[in-house]
């Protein structure tokens, strides 16, 4: 009896024991915090970010996230309410997400997310009224397995134009700043590289989160490579204008957001080229030429290490277009220093010899760095559709594909060499279409380099926005005021573009003008101050004058008036005739007695003056 309970209990233990061996890896707690910030109340309404966290959070629920909080439009008060009650909820969890989209900014190489009562007048201010985003990364410390944040908050910040600085040397950026973080198991994904702006877009949501949307849960896939594959979303849909990145590292195993359908482990999944596979994406998610050596100096040939070769000539090509712009910039310096200084005619030749020279030699490697950027971006389409789950033949065309690349980059150490022969690789990627239905539906990456006339008018705009030589808005129409701006930019930039039509050597040419270009015009009572207007301020004692110019007041010059004084004229009673006449007759008289005076009181009295002139001496 007693055998029979023993057997009874270890067939129950056993069982036990098996059961919680065999549950799923992916039964794990998993969280977010959803923040879509739109109506601002001190600058101007987004239109977006309340639309974006909606799809996501709807994204996150679908996927069977265990807790959502999402929130809109929260003031400083409440962000930092929701970010404590989200740091309890990560702590028993094992994937924490944070998803922000609205205005953010980077000041002194910090990255700050702005609340919508912000209102930021000084840059101080930033300190006080917005919240870092190293706050947002202690809110996400706890989880165990992985921890994402993603800011779609690379817009263009309405603050920045109107905010003072108290410190003349503090920076203030565009866009986000890089930012390494220094917790294991952490990705930082921005909408758009550190540095630049992203894009609204012109439907109810961005085009970072449309492509979040489709490949952040997708069931089985490791997010690093989701994050690829919305890069690659973006870029198509912004014709290369908008390139998100991700910042952060995690381990050698995938780290899905959504666990996929268990299966036995394939033959592939375990095959060099699997490895090689593996290997080449996280080199590529470093994304430096460390990282891509190293990839080299374990895999020397193949498919990947070719992929790889075009990284690093598309990285060289950076750097030598980096190099040429510095060298433009100083030559054109020491032109204008000769010139202003009236040096001697043959220097002065000279230095506008070199100075053309090195622009010249800019916008050649300009040209090279999209060439090589746009031969990258091409291998990289390429790759996806070669590890397209539909492509039953994707091994016979990866040979096919491979011997193209292997011609394109055999012996090749520059940019200019390193590029990949286009009409193998379309010829292949023409052959795959006939077995890769998914292909079929969209445009092939021909017409996807060519952007289209308003586009290229858009792009064009934009850039001379930047460059302070339009003022009206980019809405890809090239009417007379963009005729205008082009003029206004080849006359302060001694270019000669064509100002009749937008072209993309003209976007390249403007592009390349790291600053303003056209003199800041203000209106009466502001001043120029960088890249805004600021307004006026005369001392006491001053005024603006109409030159825009403050005036001391001139001093008021005292006005001599006649003295009335206070005190009266009092006219004295003049005698009538009658007693003119008594008197007169008889004669003078005494003061004292009023009796007429005798002969010798007469000859006394009357010798002085104001006798004569009273009237009592004859």
């Amino acid at each position: 009896m007693n055998s029979l309970i023993s057997g009874k209990l270890y067939r129950f233990f056993l069982a036990a024991a098996l059961l919680l061996m065999c549950q799923p890896a992916w039964a794990e707690k998993r969280v977010a915090l959803v923040i879509g910030n739109s109506a601002y109340r001190n600058v101007a309404q987004l239109q977006n970010p309340v639309n974006d966290g909606a799809v996501i959070a709807t994204t996150l629920k679908n996927a069977g996230f265990d807790v959502v909080d999402s929130r809109h439009d929260l003031p400083a008060a409440e962000t930092r309410r929701a970010l404590r009650d989200f740091a309890d909820r990560a702590r028993d969890a094992d994937i924490a997400v944070v998803y922000y989209a609205g205005h953010g900014m980077e000041v002194d190489g910090t990255n700050y997310l702005i609340p919508v009562d912000a209102k930021l007048e000084r840059d101080t201010d930033v300190y006080d009224e917005a919240f870092s985003l190293d706050r947002v990364l202690l809110a996400i410390e706890p989880a165990k397995r992985l921890r994402l944040v993603i800011l779609d908050a690379c817009r263009d910040n309405p603050f920045t134009k109107s905010m003072k600085r108290t410190i003349a040397s503090r920076a203030i950026g565009q866009g986000l700043a890089k930012i390494e973080p220094t917790s294991p198991n952490m990705l930082i994904a921005y909408s758009a590289k550190a540095g630049s702006t992203a894009a609204d877009g012109d439907s109810s949501n961005s085009p970072f989160t449309i492509a979040l949307s489709k490949h952040l849960t997708t069931p089985g896939l490791d997010v690093r490579r989701a994050f690829g594959f919305v890069r690659d979303d973006v870029l198509k849909t912004t014709s290369n204008r908008q390139e998100p990145y991700v910042y952060g590292s995690l381990g050698g195993d995938d780290v899905p957001l959504v666990p996929g359908k268990s299966a036995a482990p394939s033959a592939s999944a375990t095959s060099p080229q699997a490895e090689a596979r593996r290997d080449y994406e996280l080199a590529l998610q470093v994304g430096n030429k460390d990282a891509l050596n190293a990839f080299l100096a374990q895999y020397s040939d193949g498919f990947y290490a070719n992929l790889a070769k075009i990284q690093l000539a598309k990285l060289a090509a950076e750097e030598t277009r980096m190099a040429a712009t510095e060298k433009a910039r100083l030559a054109e310096q020491e032109r204008a220093r000769l010139a202003a200084d009236g040096a001697q005619k043959a220097q002065q030749l000279r230095a506008e010899a070199n100075a053309r020279a090195a622009e010249q030699a800019r916008v050649a490697a300009e040209k090279a760095k999209q060439i090589a950027q746009d031969k990258a971006s091409e291998a990289e389409r390429n790759r996806a559709a070669t590890e397209a789950p539909a492509n039953d033949k994707g091994s016979e065309k990866i040979a096919s594909i491979n011997a193209g690349v292997d011609r394109a980059t055999a012996g090749s150490s520059t940019a200019d060499k390193a590029q990949v022969d286009k009409t193998q690789v379309d010829k292949a990627q023409v052959e795959k279409n006939t077995d890769v239905a998914s292909l079929s539906a969209g445009p092939s990456p021909a017409d996807v380099a060519k952007p289209s006339a308003a586009n290229i008018a858009k792009s064009v705009q934009a850039e001379l926005r930047r460059v302070g030589c339009l003022t009206g808005a980019a809405d890809g129409e090239w009417n007379a005021a963009s005729r205008r701006s082009m003029a206004l930019f080849n006359r302060h930039a001694g270019t000669k573009l064509d100002v009749k039509l937008a072209s993309l050597d003209a976007l390249q040419t403007i592009k390349l003008k790291s600053a303003r270009v056209c003199p800041l015009v203000c209106e009466h009572g502001y001043e120029a101050d960088g890249d805004r207007c600021s307004r006026i301020v005369c001392g006491e004692g001053s005024f603006l004058n109409d030159d825009n110019e403050c005036e001391r007041r001139r001093a008021k010059k005292p006005v001599a008036k006649r003295d009335t004084g206070d005190r009266q004229r009092v006219a004295r009673p003049r005698p009538d005739a009658t007693q003119v006449i008594i008197r007169r007759s008889q004669g003078p008289t005494s003061a004292s007695t009023g009796q007429p005076l005798t002969g010798q009181e007469r000859a006394v009295g009357c010798n002085s003056y104001g006798a004569i002139m009273s009237g009592k001496c004859p």
